[in-house]
This record gives C-alpha cells, sequence and structure tokens, in this order.
C-alpha cells in the first residue's frame, strides 16, 4: 500500500513539474503550434526560428521537436554552404542523439546511429574506418532496428574497401555479406508475406480498400529498395567470392574453423552457390557440415554430389529428405529451389521445374522459382513446337512465368521485367501472328516437356 501511495506521489510530482515547465515557457505550445503549421506546407525558412525556441526551451514537449526539426535542419544544409552549412549539420548530429534522449521509445539506436552516419557519409565527414565502425556498432547492438537498405550497403561496402586497403581480413568479409544478405532477405520476407495476402485479394476479384492500396504501392517499392540493395552488394563483393579465393580460405581456415557449425555452413553454402563444388574442399566442408549439423540443407549438397557422380536415384531420396527434415514452409521453399537449381545445372530441365514448382507451393512468394522457370521454358524455345511460328510461341510463357516473378517479389522486379521484356521480344511479331491466321488461338505443348498451352494475343 506504501508503495502505490508512493508512486502516485511521485507521478503527481511529475505531471506537476511538467505544468510548471510549461507554465514557465508559455510560449511553447503556441510557437509548436505555429512551427508545425508552416512545417506541413514545407515553409521550413518561416518554421525554423519558432521550432528553435521550441527546442531550446520544451525539448521533450512533443516528438514532433525533432521529427520536424529533421525536416527543418535537413532544408537548411542543402540551402547554405561554408560555415552557416557546417553549423546545420552539427546541429542536425545533435539532434539525433538528442531525439534518443528525450524519447527514447519513439526512436532507436540503430536508426539514430544511421541517421548520423548517413549524414556525414552525404556530406564527406568520416572515413571508411569511421563509417564502418559506426555502422558495424549500430547493426550488432541493434540489429532488429537495422533495416536503412542504404546503410545496409554502406555497412559493407565501407568493409570492402578497408579489405582492399588491406586492413580487414576476407573472412570479415564474408562474414558481414552473410549477415547483411540475412537481413536483407529477412526484411524483404516480411514485405512479400505481407503484399502476398493484398495479391490473393485482388487474384479473387475483390477491390482493395484505400488503404490496401497505399499498402499494395508500400510494400513493393521497398521490396524493390531490397532488391537494388542486394544486387548492389552482390556486386560490390564481385570476384573475392571467386573459387579461386574461397578454396585457399578454407582450406587455410579448415583445421581451426571445423567446429564451429556457423562457418561450416556458411561456407558449404557459399561453395555451393558459387559452383566451387568439384573441389575436393567441399567434399571435406560438407562432410564436416553433416557430422556437426545433419540438417536439410547437409542433404541438398550430399545430394548434389551423388548427382555428379551419377547416382540419380540417390540424389533425389537425398533432396526429398531435406524437403521432410526442413519444417518452415519458407526455408522448405528456399530448400527447393536449392534443389531445382541444381538439376538446371546437370540440365534435366522437368526435374528442375518439379522443384520450383514445389519451392512456390511452399512460398507463392518465391519469384527466384519463377524466374527458374522462365529461364527453362525460353531456353527450349527451339524444341518445342512444330513450326518456327509454334517454338518462338513458347517465348510468351516464359515471359508470363517472368512477370509472375517481379509481381510476387518486387525486389526482382528489375531482372524480372528485363527478362519478360526480353523473351516477348524473341516471341512472334505482330506481323508473324497476322500471316498465321492464329491470332486468338491457344498453342499446345504437350509434345515437348513444357506441357500446357499458350493463347497467341489477338490483333
Amino acid at each position: 500500500m506504501k508503495t502505490k501511495l508512493y508512486l502516485t506521489v511521485m507521478t503527481i510530482l511529475m505531471v506537476s513539474s511538467m505544468g510548471m515547465s510549461q507554465a514557465q515557457n508559455p510560449e511553447c505550445m503556441t510557437n509548436l503550434s505555429i512551427y508545425a503549421e508552416h512545417a506541413k506546407v514545407k515553409n521550413y525558412d518561416a518554421a525554423y526560428d519558432p521550432w528553435k525556441m521550441v527546442l531550446t526551451n520544451c525539448p521533450d514537449i512533443n516528438k514532433a521537436n525533432f521529427s520536424y526539426g529533421e525536416r527543418i535542419l535537413k532544408h537548411k544544409i542543402k540551402n547554405s554552404s561554408g560555415s552557416d552549412k557546417d553549423g546545420y549539420i552539427q546541429d542536425l548530429l545533435t539532434l539525433y542523439d538528442n531525439s534518443l534522449k528525450y524519447f527514447p521509445t519513439k526512436f532507436t539506436k540503430a536508426g539514430v546511429a544511421i541517421d548520423k552516419t548517413l549524414l556525414m557519409y552525404d556530406n564527406k565527414m568520416a572515413s571508411d574506418d569511421k563509417l564502418y565502425s559506426m555502422l558495424d556498432q549500430a547493426f550488432n547492438g541493434d540489429k532488429k532496428n537495422f533495416k536503412n537498405p542504404k546503410a545496409l550497403y554502406l555497412y559493407f561496402s565501407a568493409l570492402v574497401d578497408l579489405h582492399n586497403a588491406g586492413k580487414k581480413d576476407l573472412q570479415e568479409v564474408f562474414d558481414t555479406y552473410d549477415d547483411v544478405t540475412e537481413k536483407v532477405e529477412e526484411e524483404n520476407k516480411k514485405l512479400t508475406n505481407a503484399l502476398s495476402k493484398i495479391l490473393a485479394k485482388e487474384d479473387a476479384g475483390t477491390a482493395l480498400t484505400s488503404k490496401e492500396k497505399r499498402l499494395k504501392k508500400a510494400y513493393t517499392t521497398n521490396s524493390e529498395s531490397y532488391g537494388k540493395i542486394a544486387g548492389s552488394i552482390d556486386s560490390k563483393l564481385g570476384a573475392l567470392a571467386d573459387c579461386g579465393n574461397l578454396i585457399p580460405l578454407y582450406q587455410k581456415s579448415f583445421e581451426a574453423k571445423k567446429n564451429d557449425v556457423k562457418w561450416v555452413k556458411r561456407a558449404v553454402g557459399r561453395m555451393f552457390s558459387k559452383e566451387c563444388t568439384d573441389d575436393p574442399m567441399f567434399q571435406k566442408l560438407f562432410e564436416a557440415q553433416l557430422a556437426l549439423d545433419p540438417s536439410a540443407d547437409a542433404f541438398v549438397y550430399g545430394g548434389n554430389i551423388k548427382l555428379k557422380s551419377g547416382d540419380n536415384n540417390g540424389a533425389i531420396a537425398d533432396f526429398d529428405k531435406a524437403l521432410e527434415l526442413e519444417t518452415d514452409s519458407y526455408r522448405r521453399s528456399n530448400i527447393a529451389y536449392k534443389v531445382a537449381t541444381v538439376f538446371r545445372r546437370k540440365g534435366s530441365k522437368s526435374n528442375a521445374r518439379k522443384y520450383a514448382l514445389k519451392a512456390l507451393d511452399y512460398n507463392p512468394s518465391n519469384g527466384k522459382a519463377y524466374l527458374l522457370i522462365a529461364n527453362l521454358y525460353a531456353t527450349s524455345a527451339n524444341v518445342c513446337g512444330n513450326s518456327a511460328f509454334e517454338k518462338r510461341a513458347v517465348y510468351w510463357r516464359a515471359a508470363d512465368m517472368a512477370s509472375k516473378a517481379a509481381r510476387v517479389d518486387p525486389s526482382l522486379s528489375s531482372r524480372a521485367n528485363q527478362s519478360a521484356a526480353s523473351y516477348r521480344a524473341k516471341a512472334p511479331t505482330k506481323e508473324m501472328i497476322f500471316n498465321s491466321g492464329k491470332a486468338g488461338q491457344s498453342i499446345s505443348f504437350s509434345s515437348c516437356w513444357v506441357g500446357g498451352s499458350v493463347k497467341v494475343p489477338s490483333l
């Protein structure tokens, strides 16, 4: 009872203190209203003085001091130069720090660190060492809230530059690459999952609400941003992850790291994705993973080895075992996609499609599976159909698959839309459609592994 009374008294005192503080600064509420109205219409010069007054005297009166304050100071930075510009930059850096101080539940450590780092980067105020140090601390200290695509790329890019300068080991580059790409995949997974619900409603013929239309646009735009960043991260890694670098690094580190299951799994996965599977080091790493963690992925790699040795039945048994072991639908989809890529490399197109379709059954948002099927169809154009027209018609099926990839996973939209455009350019032209007399008709591919049919566009 005494504790409750004590807390009640303290609450009253805190509220009274806040009220007294505002009473001592009666202009705070007036100026808050003034600068907020100016800021809403982007009249940031008019907003500056009343905002500055409120921030100085009543920093904790409203979160707007920091959200609108950022816009106001960014405007000042953009439209100033010399010492004035430097002063506004320092004010904004301080503002970011104080946002977390006064509103710790509204702002995050990672978000503040990212804002500060990007401001310093954009204004050439920090070395690669400084940028990497700030972002590394933020990423590892508050990974949950480290979501900014530009910051994710800068984090990795600065590290690669430091490695190229001889300041960071290649292993650290690989470790950070894995961490960053996993984060990008994690965030994009959230977006595509949310988008899939809206697309399902749309496909069912139900009209979307205005809110759903806004959300669809936001999910699509943000997913596209992660896709662009993922591509830039891969480009930045470049030849550093070629077999010529991977193999000697793993040979050197194996004895010290062979009991580190995370290191072993990442090493096997990287060699697999880079098609370094013919080297004995891959077999060595695979056996180490099998001993440490005989998980689903291990059976994919084992199946790959059996397939290469000609044991097709053993390979398929391993692949199916991998899918059986994995219970998470998202990871199961990724495993089925991996298996599909193995069969594609082997030249077994029907098996590749079979597992790509399984990947889509487990996760309808797996755009990579649609792209793989599109590629399989496109590379079969010359062997399907009874005439030149019918053979080229296969490209319409390929284009449809590529377009689906872009729709369900906007992070792939750039590559998928380019593929779709390329396939459509190879399909029959309007002149060919006219001369064939097949406009609006269906063309069957039942005599080819592709199967199914495609409808010729009407003129």
